[in-house]
């Protein structure tokens, strides 16, 4: 077959799937000022393009539905999506207007439950969960080395009196975006590279994972640090106690020349480091109104304990449970922006965020919901990948990549919320996610016309 047939042949068989590759390359350009979406207890904010475009993979797949004519998802797969229905359909109504109480909910909606259906019925083998991969990838390589060159040339966000934080495109006001998706890059990578048979896609997805490994501690970004740390972890346990082990040696080495190799800035990492033991004896001011919003959040589900106080409910409620060890705001500046004095709207931590504004209903549905796709992701993993000798078969890296993202996530949530630009792709994450923990495989012979 020529190459130009092959080519199209490949885009023909992929083209289900080719939108949700597209939503996720949309978060290479640059957010419009104003542009971005607010996150659970933030106010009612702007859409971004990369929302609208979710909004039409979630039409794409009803179309697709509709062509078709198969049934969507399994019995176990819509309770599960459909859980969080439940309680921001109950939160929503006791907001404090119709209108807030409707923003929130089509937000939580389009991340936890439309976007993450679509691209779990959308995705129909390892091949388009590759592709997907890849992409993830392909945007933290991307914005990886647009924050690189701004920690290089000081034209970053400011940290400490310097213009040196790597935010991409993303800018000074959403500084966890670049290193949301640096992380998904190097967890997807990392993944992709345990792929059985392929021996050039490992070498170039294990040399893509430590290359992002350099904005994501440029990022400064603690939470994020953490939560890869331990999806790492996650995965190489996955894969396999040799490989595990292999790849620790391999990383512990190649850390120690990258802190040696970074000169001035390896101070600034060492510093922010060993802040993240510091946090209670002698924590920052970041670290102090973190806190002090957690146990906010914590204080408005005692007031209403199963419901809360409603859909964005915390910005208003926040004032009257805490202390006065909150500060007024978050000063940021640079790449490109001037001094900005941010409103703490959100506690940044999805799990209490959830508690306070939705109860125990909620949360239950919620992270009943993660809980149980995490469960169901590694009992699949045990049936099709576990072996004798070791990990392996030919889905292993989807395994890999869809419980390290699972994994990251909800280590993530405890240090931060929905909201920014990046959210859409937690929603593809989720949505690849259920595909491994819920989907069903089609038979081989079926794969490519599914």
């Amino acid at each position: 077959m020529p190459p130009r047939d092959a080519v199209l042949r490949e885009l023909r068989r992929g083209a289900p799937v080719l939108p949700v590759v597209l939503l996720v390359a949309l978060l290479a350009l640059p957010v419009p000022a104003g542009g971005q979406a607010s996150g659970g207890g933030a106010g009612p904010g702007t859409g971004t393009l990369a929302d609208a475009v979710s909004a039409l993979v979630v039409g794409h797949c009803a179309v697709q539905l509709a062509r078709t004519g198969r049934r969507p998802l399994s019995g176990s797969a819509a309770v599960l999506l459909a859980l969080p229905v439940v309680g921001v359909t109950v939160a929503a109504l006791g907001a404090s207007s119709a209108a807030t109480g409707v923003a929130g909910a089509a937000r939580y909606l389009q991340i936890f439950v439309l976007v993450p259906a679509a691209v779990m019925v959308l995705v129909r083998d390892a091949r388009d969960v590759r592709l997907i991969g890849w992409a993830f990838v392909g945007l933290a390589l991307w914005q990886g080395a647009i924050g690189v060159r701004q920690n290089l040339t000081g034209t970053g966000a400011s940290y400490m009196g310097e213009d040196i934080r790597a935010v991409g495109t993303f800018g000074s006001t959403d500084v966890m975006g670049m290193a949301t998706v640096v992380s998904y890059g190097l967890v997807c990578a990392l993944a992709l590279a345990f792929r059985p048979h392929a021996p050039r896609q490992r070498a170039a997805a294990g040399l893509c994972a430590a290359l992002l490994t350099v904005p994501l501690a440029l990022s400064y970004s603690r939470g994020a640090w953490i939560a890869t740390v331990v999806a790492c972890l996650g995965v190489l346990l996955l894969a396999g106690a040799r490989r595990a082990g292999r790849v620790l040696l391999a990383g512990a080495a190649a850390a120690v020349v990258l802190v040696a190799g970074l000169g001035v800035g390896s101070a600034m990492l060492q510093e922010r480091l060993s802040s993240i033991t510091q946090v209670t004896d002698a924590p920052d001011q970041s670290v102090t109104d973190r806190y002090t919003m957690w146990a906010a959040s914590a204080d408005m589900w005692r007031e209403r304990p199963l419901t809360g106080v409603g859909l964005k409910g915390f910005p208003e409620h926040r004032d009257g449970h805490t202390s006065l060890a909150l500060s007024s705001g978050s000063d940021t500046a640079g790449a490109g922006s001037g001094f900005v004095r941010q409103p703490l709207l959100s506690p940044h931590n999805m799990y209490l965020l959830v508690l306070g504004e939705q109860g125990l209903l909620g949360l239950a549905a919620l992270a009943g919901g993660w809980a149980a796709l995490l469960v169901c992701g590694l009992l699949r993993w045990r049936r099709r990948c576990a072996r004798p000798g070791g990990p392996g078969g030919p889905e292993l890296e989807c395994a890999l990549l869809a419980c390290g993202l699972l994994i990251w996530q909800l280590t993530d949530f405890v240090y931060a919320d929905i909201g920014g630009p990046s959210t859409v792709l937690t929603a593809v994450a989720l949505g690849v996610v259920a595909w491994w923990a819920l989907g069903v495989r089609p038979a081989p012979g079926e794969a490519a016309t599914r």
